[in-house]
């Protein structure tokens, strides 16, 4: 499916554009919070999105009445899909156009609010979002913990193949809020510092914030020499281990499956580089460390981008790949930042600085909680 339009709003900037020259230049959007910021206790080192930002850009698309009518993660959402519309130049509101909302949470600091209480069901944003467009198809919502952004796309390659739809708009988004903090602070995995992917020393993630949007259209459709200089999406695989509620498997057995069938009917020497998942958890990393060595994977570069945004939960999978597409056109392999000390009994080729490559494809991985696992297969 090829990629015809994208976005990415983060705490790097509002295009796409503005997010890969900060990535490239090693410029990372976490900083320290103090916790009085969602009425925590404890600082937390996290990567926000400008609200100010946020509801100004918001407003130049929107008319006054429709100030109060949003959230401002659904704000996010719909601006990043219009902003990705700039490019694609589609018809959002054709029947023939499909919306695929990939979150984990959504709206769910809103529970107990009077004046957003239907904004916490995923349905009524994911229509919120296609109403704003005039799209009139029953939007898919994915929830499926942090491989959500990855099986969205799953499922839009899947619609697209269907023939059922011409394009997909698969739009990523989670805010942050105390309800998610806290969460992950009971499970003491969130780093005082700035995380370290596939370190020595790594000890935790970051949060982070983001909405982010792929634009898909169907093979067949006629498009220009721009958009055949593009990536598509050729395999996408998700494998559950089941190992645990929020543990993966310390050999990667779901990843390792999943990359076993992505890969069957490739030449791996073509592949430029693994977008990991990254999180710099202790067993999030080992985990893929052993997915990548089964898959006879070692020798190929491998990089995390946690550190420059934070993990973005549910938009994760989407603004991951949007970068790795980016580096792919541009044949160029991204730095795994703030990788140091390499402490594995194999040795990995993890990215300590950003490189050339003229390599066809990459691969972006992703694990979450009760032992879900995605892998996708992006070509030039």
């Amino acid at each position: 499916m090829n990629k015809i339009g994208d976005n990415i709003i983060s705490s790097l900037g509002f295009t796409s554009k503005e997010n890969f020259c900060a990535v490239k230049a090693g410029i990372s959007g976490v900083k320290n919070y103090e916790g009085r910021i969602f009425g925590l206790p404890e600082t937390f080192m996290a990567s926000l999105i400008d609200r100010e930002k946020l509801n100004t850009q918001f407003s130049n698309i929107s008319n006054s009445s429709l100030k109060n009518k949003y959230t401002d993660l659904e704000k996010a959402a719909i601006l990043s899909v219009y902003l990705a519309n700039i490019e694609a130049k589609i018809d959002l509101s054709n029947d023939k156009t499909l919306f695929i909302v990939s979150t984990t949470k959504g709206n769910v600091d809103l529970i107990g609010s009077s004046a957003y209480k239907s904004h916490v069901y995923l349905s009524h944003t994911a229509n919120l979002i296609i109403d704003f467009f005039g799209n009139n198809n029953t939007p898919i919502v994915v929830v499926n913990a942090c491989i959500s952004g990855a099986a969205a796309q799953i499922a839009a390659m899947r619609a697209l193949q269907s023939r059922q739809y011409d394009y997909a708009v698969v739009v990523g988004v989670d805010f942050l809020s105390k309800f998610i903090i806290s969460g992950f602070q009971s499970f003491k995995a969130l780093s005082p510092t700035l995380c370290k992917p596939f370190d020595k020393d790594r000890c935790g993630l970051n949060l982070g914030e983001a909405a982010a949007t792929i634009i898909m259209n169907n093979e067949q459709l006629t498009i220009n020499n721009e958009q055949l200089n593009r990536v598509r999406l050729v395999a996408g695989v998700i494998r559950n281990d089941a190992t645990h509620i929020s543990a993966p498997s310390r050999i990667g057995e779901g990843s390792y499956r999943a990359l076993k069938i992505v890969l069957q009917n490739i030449d791996t020497e073509q592949i430029s580089f693994i977008n990991a998942h990254g999180t710099a958890t202790p067993y999030n990393d080992a985990s893929e460390v052993s997915a990548i060595l089964r898959a006879n994977l070692q020798n190929v570069p491998i990089n995390s981008l946690k550190a420059f945004f934070g993990h973005t939960l549910g938009a994760s999978g989407v603004l991951e790949t949007i970068i790795s597409m980016h580096a792919l056109e541009e044949n160029l392999i991204i730095k795994s930042h703030n990788f140091e000390i390499h402490n594995f009994e194999h040795q990995m080729n993890i990215s300590t600085e950003n490189q050339f490559s003229d390599k066809s494809y990459f691969v972006k991985m992703a694990s979450g909680f009760g032992g879900c696992n995605a892998t996708l297969l992006y070509r030039k």
